[in-house]
This record gives structure tokens, C-alpha cells and sequence, in this order.
């Protein structure tokens, strides 16, 4: 007999793999930068972790290993990415093809570079998508603005699988004929830090 979808099952899969060619040096990790002594990438997967979420991926690719160490000991799963250059999209689908992700009936795609995105804003996201029965895109906005973290249900993983280059899923957002539902979460779905002066006035420390 077919199991009954249950809409309160979402994957998180954390984009930590981008080179990130605006933050200092060709070198340089934004990820890798200290909030209250916590690398930002395992701050934010530690958030993911403690929300609703039934299962947390991260995809990693620019210097995986330090980012891979800085999430040691976290109940995560870890996709590395080696095509990360081509841009958002191949870390997208190396996130929905791990088996976690392509079973769950949600996927919230969150950026680990979004210090202000905290586990009450992802809970927040994932009773949106339970209430409006898992068959939503639930996208957090400032206002009118729409940001990050995005929730997708699984009846688009194929429309993901298909995207290319550097533009995430948002053409997947202003095509699709699934309802999209936008959810405030305030300015923290807009502040992400892609300069070093971003990430200094956010209160980070570039270790």
C-alpha cells in the first residue's frame, strides 16, 4: 500500500559549496569566518539541526575539507559538489539527488551564507508548508521582497534537476503553476554577507 504523504517532512539542503567571488581573495572562505567563535557554515547547519526539519544536507565544493571539518559532529549529511564553478544550479541537484532529500516531501533550500536566518525562521517556513498540505512553494520575503530560505514540495524536484548556471531556482519560483505562498521572516531573508564589509557590520570575524 502506498504511504501517505506527510507534508511535515522537509529536507534541508544547506548551499555551501559557491566560491563566493565577491568576498576577498580568490582563496578566501566567507564560510569559514567566526560569528561568536562559530565558523558561519557550521552556525548555520547548527540552526537547521535544531529546527523541524527531518533531515539536513550540506553541499559543499570550495575548499571542502575545511568546511567538512568545521561541520564535524553534526547529525548532517554531507554532497560534495566538484562541478561547484558552473555556478548555484549543480549544487542544487547535488543537494536533491542524495537519497535524504528525494524522499522527503519538501526540500527548504537555505543558504549558509545568511547569518541572520535562525531555527524559529525555518520552523516558521516549514508550518507554512504544513498548512497549505505540502503541495506549496513557501518563500520567505522582507515585505514585498522575496529572499531565502525557499521551500519546495517534491513535485518539483524534476523542475530543479533541469536548472543551469548561476541563477538558483528562481525561474523554477516565476514559472511553475504551483502556488507560491510568501511568507515575511523579516530582513533576515534578504541579509546575506557577500563582501567582507557585509561580514564585518554583520559581526563576523574573518579568521
Amino acid at each position: 500500500m502506498e504511504r501517505i504523504a506527510d507534508p511535515s517532512e522537509v529536507a534541508v539542503v544547506l548551499l555551501a559549496a559557491g566560491q563566493a567571488r565577491r568576498y576577498g581573495a580568490a582563496t578566501d572562505s566567507k564560510l569559514l569566518a567566526l560569528f561568536d567563535g562559530i565558523p558561519l557554515v557550521r552556525r548555520s547547519a547548527v540552526r537547521a539541526c535544531e529546527s523541524r526539519a527531518r533531515s539536513v544536507t550540506a553541499v559543499v565544493g570550495f575548499r571542502a575539507p575545511e568546511l567538512i571539518s568545521a561541520l564535524s559532529g553534526l547529525p548532517i549529511s554531507i554532497a560534495h559538489n566538484p562541478d561547484f564553478a558552473s555556478g548555484m544550479s549543480s549544487s542544487l541537484i547535488t543537494g536533491i539527488m542524495t537519497p535524504q532529500v528525494r524522499s522527503a516531501q519538501g526540500t527548504l533550500v537555505m543558504l549558509a551564507d545568511m547569518p541572520s536566518v535562525s531555527t524559529a525562521d525555518l520552523n516558521s517556513l516549514i508550518e507554512a508548508f504544513v498548512a497549505h498540505g505540502g503541495r506549496s512553494i513557501i518563500g520567505a520575503t522582507c515585505g514585498n521582497i522575496r529572499g531565502n530560505p525557499v521551500i519546495f514540495p517534491r513535485s518539483l524536484l524534476g523542475e530543479v534537476a533541469r536548472l543551469k548556471g548561476d541563477l538558483g531556482a528562481r525561474n523554477i519560483i516565476r514559472a511553475s503553476d504551483v502556488p507560491v505562498v510568501d511568507f515575511d521572516i523579516g530582513t533576515s531573508a534578504l541579509h546575506d554577507v557577500d563582501t567582507v564589509e557585509a561580514l564585518i557590520a554583520a559581526g563576523g570575524i574573518i579568521s
